[in-house]
């Protein structure tokens, strides 16, 4: 290499290294806003959520790193109170997109905000009842995502519950208002629902709603007390936090349980019908990726499930004293021994 070309390539080097480094330290943080139910959790259970949360994989897999080019900040509330109080500090944050697994959830930042993206997973309601959305296929405001049909499973989850349990003459429905209270509206579609379904099979429902974590057992003991012999549990953020105390209580009295996510099976629930969970939390990190790209969410359908999976736990059918027909398990996509 003769002197000129050296000089040029050390010159070119020396301005490229500079610029390079301005390049990525100019580079724009995301900044997420996530609404969660419960208490705070731990910096180490953050750090395992990170980790083998199928939404947080998905982030990565995407490009997006938590601590390099991603900041998440979260707000978590027990009651509807301090998740509204949640929901209005991380607007002021003026976060990138918004982030939560709820319909509910979802309405309460709406409520704070027109402007900032808002992605919705696994919604149980009816985004455009719940006034979230213009439409399906044009949401035309901030909110998008998906939503799993919730409510519209109601009378499927019934009739497989009478499937399973032949003598079912009484069912109690637990409900919540704490994700729900903004979006009265969601409540009563399942009220609909599940009193359409139980008259169409001839069962008396009794309703028990939720306000706070400490109210379960009291739900269970009306329960006992009504001589209910299932359960059909109403799929939400807030039955999913406390869906150990859920499934204890039904183990303990002696109540067959229903419910929508397989993660509640997985755990020792008796049956579940609904959609996969953690393929719509991956799917959400496609709808929040595509928004920190640029795209609008009004301009982003809204998705909605086109498979539902039946999975059975034997161990616990036996548990309860129920033989679950062939016919259904037949029909399963998962039975859990």
């Amino acid at each position: 290499m003769d002197r000129r070309r050296f000089l040029l390539t050390s010159l070119a080097g020396a301005v490229a290294a500079p610029l390079a480094v301005e390049a990525q330290k100019s580079q724009k943080i995301a900044h997420v806003g996530v609404l969660g139910v419960g208490p705070t959790p731990s910096p180490e259970e953050l750090a395992k959520s990170m980790s083998t949360n199928p939404l947080w994989i998905s982030m990565r897999q995407l490009g997006w790193v938590d601590g390099q080019n991603m900041v998440v900040e979260r707000r978590f509330g027990e009651s509807a109170d301090q998740l509204r109080a949640g929901a209005a500090e991380l607007v002021r944050l003026n976060v990138d997109v918004l982030f939560v697994g709820g319909a509910g959830l979802a309405k309460m930042l709406q409520l704070e905000t027109k402007t900032i993206p808002i992605v919705v997973a696994a919604a149980g309601g009816d985004l455009v009842a719940a006034g979230l959305v213009d439409s399906v296929a044009r949401p035309g405001g901030n909110v998008t995502g998906l939503q799993s049909f919730s409510y519209d499973l109601v009378p499927k989850r019934l009739e497989l519950l009478k499937e399973v349990v032949p003598t079912l003459s009484r069912v109690a429905f637990l409900q919540e208002d704490v994700t729900l209270s903004a979006a009265p509206q969601l409540r009563s579609r399942y009220d609909e629902q599940a009193a359409l379904a139980a008259r169409v099979l001839g069962l008396e429902l009794d309703t028990f709603i939720v306000r706070r974590g400490g109210e379960f057992t009291a739900a269970f003991l009306g329960m006992k007390k009504n001589h209910d012999q299932g359960v059909l549990v109403m799929s939400t953020p807030f039955t999913f936090v406390y869906r150990r105390e859920i499934l204890d209580f039904a183990a303990a009295h002696r109540i067959a349980a229903v419910y929508e996510f397989h993660l509640f099976v997985e755990l020792g629930g008796l049956m579940s019908y609904g959609v996969n969970i953690p393929a719509m939390s991956r799917r959400g990190a496609v709808y929040m990726d595509r928004i920190l790209r640029g795209a609008k969410p009004g301009d982003l359908p809204v998705e909605q499930p086109t498979k539902f999976e039946l999975v059975i736990n034997l161990k616990t059918a036996k548990a309860l004293g129920l033989t679950i027909p062939r016919s259904l398990l037949a029909r399963a996509d998962q039975v859990i021994d």
